[in-house]
């Protein structure tokens, strides 16, 4: 368990990816907090549970694992806390936005909206910061940093 929280909380020192967590903490946050809190135009929790179970047809708990990850990831991610495990979920999660909703779209964002939906280039930005923090750590400024120094 200790070798666990070693690895999970050692982290590179470097300035470069204390700027890549928290850009994706401050991408994400206000996504999740419409789907958790309503703020941001949002509909809020039950609003986007029901409408991820009963339009999308996602099961509950992917539903449910989709508002955490990105409330309380994105402020975890915000302060450095865990980042390697809210950045390897958020990964995970924006694989699996690419496969169910954005793969048929193709490549490109749907800047001039002519197309269906939107394409996976945002989530490929997404996912290649996520990468970076998962291999790197938290960098210089996190409470990881603060916490692997005491251990």
């Amino acid at each position: 368990m200790k070798h666990l929280a070693k690895t999970l909380l050692t982290t590179n020192p470097k300035i470069g990816f204390s700027i890549a967590r928290l850009t994706l903490g401050l991408v994400i946050f206000p996504h999740g907090a419409q789907k958790l809190l309503g703020l941001f135009g949002g509909y809020g929790y039950s609003a986007t549970i029901d409408f991820f179970t009963t339009q999308m047809g996602l099961p509950g708990i992917i539903a449910f694992s989709i508002i955490m990850i990105e409330f309380f990831g994105s402020i975890s991610l915000i302060l450095g806390f865990i980042s390697r495990f809210w950045a390897l979920s958020l990964a995970g999660m924006f694989l699996g936005i690419i496969y169910t909703t954005q793969l048929e779209h193709g490549f490109f964002m749907n800047w001039f909206g002519n197309q269906a939906g939107e394409g996976f280039e945002y989530s490929l930005l997404i996912i290649g910061l996520a990468l970076s923090i998962v291999i790197n750590g938290s960098g210089k400024w996190s409470i990881d940093k603060l916490i692997s120094k005491k251990q």
